[in-house]
């Protein structure tokens, strides 16, 4: 099942809808249509009450495009890279590949967001206003964006890392510190203390009845999680700062010929090596890499029919770096492009290769050892 449909791009930036987001989009127009516009509006008909409850949710959900977009082209102009923003359950995000580089720069790109849902607000409470007596039901709402535009903002600027509020309190932390990491820890001790406040706001709301807070509960955790995963990025980046690949890299890694079936690399490489990935290589030079992943996929039946070449990553859709490239930027590739594994070249010739699984090894052994 596909779990993210690529709807377009807007200033080069990759516009994704996560299937989360069917659920309250449906729950949106459901309890607008359903619940909201008929208590409100007693004179609509029931088919307006879904046109609108439907058209309503749509523009919702842009105002929470326009203030993903609002970031986005406050990285871009600082010149950061944003690979795309995806619509999801909980709101939209942003995947920006870098963190700012200065308190300034963070201030700014969290700022935006909120002032951009601010000034949606003010624009629709504006436009209610002008189609009072022209047309009800566009009237209706554009009162009801200027609220949710407004409860939008002011969430997003309580202090809870990593929303907007929370970001800001790291980039003034930031400044007067001048050491991130402490910032972003004392930013993610604030959000997830947030976050616990929300869940047991959500768990009185369920003792008292009201199961609407198992949302705050759901949120809260959303949160929690992101307030622990930001400070860890962090931490990881400090631990691999000045690291190269070179420094992480493998060299003992397998290698097999394109040519052999798959059912030959099932039994004599993966079983009896007991490994994961192999890079395809012909006569010393990398053609590809074929992982336990690509073998699954294909169906047992056909494996004593396919060879490993028809089934590898073929080498021009690999991120091969350099022995001299970064850490940081070897994480960012791999989190950014969702693979598991980048091989190192020197020239035309493998130097090694590095894992996922390598580099969160490392960064445990140094956690071990205290450094």
């Amino acid at each position: 099942m596909k779990h993210t449909w690529h709807v377009g791009k807007i200033f080069g930036i990759d516009i994704n809808i996560d299937s989360s987001w069917l659920v309250i989009f449906i729950l949106f127009t459901w309890v607008l249509a359903g619940s909201y516009f008929p208590k409100a509006y007693h004179t609509w008909s029931s088919s307006l009450y879904w046109v609108m409850g439907l058209v309503t949710s749509l523009l919702v959900f842009a105002s929470v495009l326009v203030h993903e977009l609002a970031h986005s082209i406050v990285a871009l102009k600082q010149g950061e890279k944003v690979r795309s923003i995806t619509l999801f359950i909980l709101g939209g995000v942003a995947q920006i590949t870098e963190e700012p580089k200065k308190p300034l720069r963070e201030f700014t790109m969290a700022l935006v967001g909120p002032m951009s849902s601010f000034a949606l607000a003010l624009s629709f409470f504006i436009l209610s206003l002008l189609l009072k007596g022209v047309s009800e039901p566009l009237a209706a709402s554009s009162s009801y964006l200027a609220v949710i535009n407004t409860a939008l903002g002011i969430f997003n600027l309580l202090p809870g890392f990593p929303m907007d509020g929370g970001r800001i309190l790291r980039a003034l932390l930031w400044k007067v510190s001048g050491d991130l990491k402490k910032a972003t820890h004392a930013a993610s001790l604030a959000g997830q203390g947030f976050a616990f406040l929300l869940i047991f706001f959500g768990i009185l709301h369920i003792l008292r009845g009201n199961f609407s807070g198992l949302w705050w509960i759901l949120i809260g955790w959303f949160l929690h999680n992101a307030a622990v995963r930001g400070y860890s990025e962090v931490v990881i980046k400090s631990v691999l700062q000045g690291m190269k690949a070179e420094d992480l890299m493998s060299k003992d890694f397998g290698t097999v010929p394109g040519e052999i079936l798959v059912q030959d690399l099932v039994e004599n490489y993966i079983l009896k090596k007991k490994e994961r990935v192999f890079l395809v290589t012909d006569n010393g030079d990398l053609r590809g890499i074929v992982c336990l992943e690509d073998v699954k996929r294909t169906p047992k039946e056909k494996w004593s029919q396919v060879k490993v070449k028809d089934i590898m990553t073929p080498r021009e859709r690999l991120e091969a770096v350099s022995p001299d490239d970064d850490g940081n930027k070897i994480l960012t590739s791999l989190a950014t492009k969702d693979i598991h594994q980048v091989p190192v070249m020197k020239g035309e010739k493998i130097a090694g290769i590095i894992c996922r699984n390598d580099i969160l090894r490392y960064i445990q052994l140094r956690s071990e050892l205290g450094i």
